[in-house]
């Protein structure tokens, strides 16, 4: 790498990290103002808030990089296109290609760390403090929706209401079919705790089995429910898809699809958190012929105004694909890539009308 590589990136990096700062305190800001209603609530403190909004930070940073990688980097070549030392370096002979391939360079070492924040820090970091916001507010809890997770296992579907640990969730709803997809019976806890080796234990059972015509119940009690689906299983499965992990996401793809489950809500986040990192080194990509063209001779105001509007274009137009593939039955695969694909025509394009 020469002197000049060197220093493009340090500058456009510079900026993207200055810009993530601001962001980032302002989005603490909002969150931490946000969790005021919630403060006095059982043990939940100033302190236990400001905890919460720390560990949030991560996941923040995660979701807005996109958006701050292009701001930051029109910053940073705008900064340089003012001061003419872009001009001086064109003038040098340094061709709008080498200048792109300087700017991927960035762009690729911000794609590492969106990968590290995506997939190592922010998924544990904002589950501890889902986990010590709900303890400290309440004794008994649920992390699930409003309907829990829908599991299928076999000739077993279970429903389980929310996790409250670990180990712990609540009720439990099991639907046993026949080999011929006959419904067998139904079994219903209230309370669900995972063994070992497969085992779960269900407190205040209930169950009703239906043979030709008739319907036998079973005495309230318990029972030991032996499955394939493991409480960490069940813990990604009540877990909202887009703060899950890539690995998690392949997980839960694999099982949904081996027991005939959709899993396009899960198969769109897997590929949108790809598109979504990829789309970082093309945001970066995007200033190159921006700060070459239209805005070489623009303010600070101007450049930040643009990078903005182009940014939240992207994440809006994100949001809206992945409202319409639930809804309309859409390939979730190409839909996932459609912003990132777009963004990336529209940069080659313009960079090859760069002068």
């Amino acid at each position: 790498m020469s002197v000049l590589d060197r220093y493009i990136v340090r500058t456009i990096l510079g900026a993207v990290g200055l810009v993530l700062v601001v962001v980032l305190v302002l989005g603490a800001l909002f969150v931490f103002i946000d969790q005021q209603h919630d403060v006095g609530t059982g043990n939940y403190t100033e302190l236990g808030a400001f905890w919460y909004t720390l560990l949030n930070l991560p996941q923040l940073a995660y979701e807005l990089l996109p958006i701050v990688a292009l701001i930051g980097s029109l910053l940073g070549l705008g900064t340089l296109a003012r001061g003419s030392e872009l001009t001086v370096v064109r003038a040098t002979g340094v061709s709008v290609a080498r200048l792109a391939s300087i700017a991927l360079l960035a762009g690729l070492l911000l794609v590492l760390f969106e990968v590290l924040l995506g997939e190592f820090l922010a998924p544990p970091l904002q589950h501890a403090a889902r986990e010590g916001k709900a303890f400290s507010k309440l004794n008994d809890v649920s992390f699930g929706g409003g309907s829990g997770a829908w599991v299928r296992d076999g000739d077993l579907i279970l429903n389980v209401a929310g996790q409250s640990s670990d180990r712990q969730f609540g009720s439990m709803q099991i639907f046993e079919l026949s080999p011929q997809h006959r419904l067998l019976s139904i079994g219903h806890a209230a309370r669900s705790v995972a063994g070992t080796k497969g085992k779960w234990l269900l407190s205040d059972y209930t169950e009703s089995s239906f043979a030709d015509d008739t319907v036998t119940a079973l005495p309230r009690g318990e029972r030991v429910l032996e499955s394939n689906v493991s409480a960490g299983f069940l813990g990604l499965a009540v877990e909202d898809p887009k703060q899950l992990t890539s690995r998690a996401l392949w997980r839960l793809i694999t099982y949904f699809r081996s027991n005939g489950l959709d899993a396009r809500e899960y198969v769109f986040a897997f590929w949108s958190r790809i598109a979504r990192t990829v789309g970082v080194a093309i945001c970066v990509l995007l200033a190159v012929p921006f700060v070459l063209g239209s805005l070489r001779s623009s303010g600070t105001g101007t450049r930040m105004l643009m990078g903005l509007l182009l940014g939240v274009g992207f994440f809006l137009l994100q949001r809206l694909i992945e409202s319409g593939t639930i809804v309309f039955n859409l390939n979730p695969v190409v839909l996932a890539w459609l912003p990132t694909t777009l963004l990336a025509v529209a940069t080659l394009i313009l960079l090859a009308r760069a002068r």
